[in-house]
């Protein structure tokens, strides 16, 4: 059967900017994946952050864009130009990237009408609401509705309407709609390496996460450290403190702090690809709202997620079956109406107390999830 006039056949997708979002997005990959089998699809991404898509089938080519300003678009446009796409998709809402496709010559362009940029778009689409400020949407919604429009060949403008998120946070994909993540060879021999250099054998260890892009949203480090000791001590469990390059002191401060010599892992060298090997082999991980708790829920590990003055409906993920998540948010008697983001001080992280974490941890490593 021939296809319709407007399906793809070189299909360009614009992946998010940030760690996390990347891989909130890995469900609306594969969904475009299966349901366009002979197209070539081709990932367009932010430098630093094409690793945490390695190994995935969902795509036949990375890209990575230029960095940096009006030269770097030119760059980036010229490298898309060469491959011909006949369709771009935006996960991103940035007039930049709109710019870029643009640029590249790429006639159908397809993406939410923010930043200015509807007038570089060829299929626009509408996010809610609320007064005027967004609406709170989850991201595998966001990215999802927009592989709606990219599978709907009548596409047009707002042709499909996308929901805020309900109290609370549920996702609505597909059951089967995961998150997910490939974990290389590469990546499995950088994680063992890691883990020699942390004189870690075969014992369970947990990982901290402590960082996030926000310091707002960081529970403090004093805590993490006792946090550490409470792993050593009543799970029998070795710790890493995980940070990037940029939070190598934050997460030595941490092994510092703590009586229990936890190691910093960017005090052994990493990459995102072992971290992800490491993510997935590790009994537990408690992390701020970062990336890193996007590895975890992709890879089934248990989790513990620490939310601050962000609401946790903006990051509604659906975890693996096997992988619990139990999510703390810095005042639980807030109203569903409303949002975390707009209550800075009541919704402090540091609010979270150590005795929470506690026995949020006991939970999750039990099996259970939930939010809290």
């Amino acid at each position: 059967m021939p296809r319709p006039p407007e399906t793809p056949l070189r299909l360009l997708v614009v992946a998010p900017s940030w760690v996390g979002d990347v891989v909130m997005a890995t469900p609306t990959l594969r969904r475009i994946r299966d349901a366009l089998p002979g197209a070539t699809i081709g990932v367009l991404h932010k430098p630093g952050v094409g690793a945490v898509l390695e190994g995935l089938d969902s795509f036949d080519e990375l890209i990575a864009a230029h960095p940096g300003g009006m030269m770097g678009h030119k760059h980036s446009a010229a490298k898309l130009r060469q491959r011909q796409f006949d369709t771009a998709l935006l996960l991103t809402n940035s007039f930049s990237t709109a710019l870029t496709t643009r640029m590249a010559g790429i006639p159908r362009r397809i993406g939410y009408d923010r930043d200015g940029r509807g007038m570089l778009l060829t299929h626009k689409l509408k996010a809610p609401k609320n007064g005027s400020a967004w609406a709170m949407v989850p991201a595998v919604d966001y990215y999802w509705h927009a592989a709606s429009a990219l599978l709907n060949t009548s596409c047009g403008d707002a042709t499909h309407d996308l929901e805020p998120a309900n109290a609370a946070g549920d996702h609505r994909l597909p059951d089967e709609a995961f998150m997910e993540l490939g974990v290389s060879d590469a990546d499995e021999a950088k994680a063992d390496e890691l883990l020699r250099a942390a004189g870690i054998d075969d014992e369970r260890y947990a990982i901290l996460n402590p960082g996030g892009n926000n310091p707002a949203k960081r529970w403090p480090a004093e805590r993490f450290a006792e946090l550490a000791n409470v792993l050593a001590r009543e799970h029998g469990m070795a710790v890493l403190v995980n940070g990037s390059p940029a939070e190598a002191e934050l997460a030595g401060e941490i092994a510092e702090l703590a009586e229990t010599d936890p190691v910093s892992l960017p005090g052994v060298g990493g990459t995102l690809g072992g971290l992800k090997a490491l993510v997935r082999r590790a009994a537990v991980l408690v992390t701020n709202d970062t990336g890193p708790r996007h590895f975890a829920a992709a890879l089934g590990t248990p989790l513990v997620t620490l939310f601050g003055p962000t609401d946790h409906r903006w990051t509604s993920i659906p975890t693996r079956p096997g992988g619990p998540e139990m999510i703390l948010t810095a005042d639980p008697g807030l109203p569903a109406s409303e949002s975390a983001n707009d209550h800075p001080e009541r919704c402090r992280v540091d609010r979270i107390g150590l005795d929470r974490v506690e026995d949020a941890l006991a939970r999750v490593l039990g099996g259970a999830g939930g939010v809290n």
